[in-house]
């Protein structure tokens, strides 16, 4: 008898798609989900092609009922819940929206999870989803928990707020990963989009950046392959428990774009415009208890990283 699947929201975004990839590289029955109103099926050509046999795509938002009974029909041993609203000013500018799919669509599959058989739900989650900490705190562990600057954050909180009462209430398996600021192949700059493929996509097509503020902001940059690593190892480790998953080192907007115009040739200096509502000054996070309770560390350089980024947006720009 074959392995129970697993099952992925979100499939066909950015971290979601590379997720899959790992998952089928190392054998598992994957189930995807994705209702593509930012992710892409392009995301998912090769999983479709090669892994036809043991890989299955199925168009649905997750808030709309149909995740139930693919799940009651397919009963997956684990679900990888990363179908989410992520844009930080779209939140603010539309809190109803974010909290209808961040806080409603876990929910829903919260519920299929319980009434599926379901042992396990690996959430993400982001250092995103909480607010402004003090420099001289930065990098911050499990124990922050100011309070959150966005519509965005706020949803995510409640969400780990669910999490927690269906472990109480239904003994639903979970493990909550908060996630520094993600970047690599198959992010764009629209949806998922974050600095690292703003800037790369600006810079190849000869287009001079934004950078918002005095672009002293800093941030946690933590490559994609290592992140899918994180969540593959929390199927089977850190029940009950939010782990911070990023590198603990601080690079600021002005560094980024400093050396991805130097690795692009890029000639133009940045626009500046005002620092945008919603998002804190610096982040880090000590991945200390993840690699004690997953036994999970981060391997990508920033320079490894960034320059894997660029070979894959070279060959699918346009």
């Amino acid at each position: 008898m074959s392995a129970p699947p697993v099952l992925v929201t979100g499939a066909a975004g950015f971290i979601g798609s590379n997720l899959v990839a790992r998952l089928l590289e190392d054998g598992r029955r994957v189930v995807g989900v994705d209702d593509l109103s930012t992710g892409s099926l392009a995301n998912l050509a090769e999983a479709r092609s090669r892994h036809a046999g043991r890989f299955e795509f199925d168009r649905l938002d997750v808030r709309q009922g149909g995740v139930t009974a693919l799940v009651e029909r397919l009963r997956p041993e684990v679900i990888y819940h990363l179908a989410a609203q992520v844009d930080v000013r779209r939140s603010v500018e539309d809190p109803l929206h974010d909290a209808s799919v961040n806080v409603l669509g876990t929910l829903a599959v919260l519920e299929a999870a319980r009434h599926g058989g379901v042992r396990k739900v690996v959430y993400a989650s982001s250092i995103g989803s909480y607010g402004e900490p003090r420099e001289a705190d930065l990098p911050v562990d499990e124990s922050f928990a100011a309070p959150a600057l966005s519509p965005y954050g706020a949803s995510k909180r409640v969400a780990m707020d669910y999490l927690a009462t269906y472990r109480h209430l239904y003994g639903l398996g979970w493990t909550a990963l908060t996630l520094a600021n993600v970047y690599g192949p198959h992010q764009t700059t629209s949806g998922e989009g974050g600095v690292v493929a703003t800037f790369i996509g600006r810079m190849l097509a000869g287009r001079p950046c934004t950078i918002h503020g005095d672009g002293e902001q800093t941030r946690d940059l933590v490559f994609v392959d290592d992140v899918v690593h994180a969540f593959v190892l929390a199927a089977d480790r850190g029940d009950g428990e939010r782990l911070m998953i990023g590198t603990g080192q601080r690079t600021s907007v002005n560094q980024l774009h400093r050396a991805l115009a130097a690795a692009t040739g890029h000639p133009h200096e940045a626009t500046r415009t005002p620092a945008r509502a919603g998002e804190v000054r610096h982040s880090g996070v000590d991945a200390s208890r993840a690699r004690e309770e997953l036994g999970w560390k981060p391997w990508t350089s920033l320079e490894e990283g960034l320059a894997a980024t660029l070979g894959w947006a070279a060959d699918h720009q346009g």
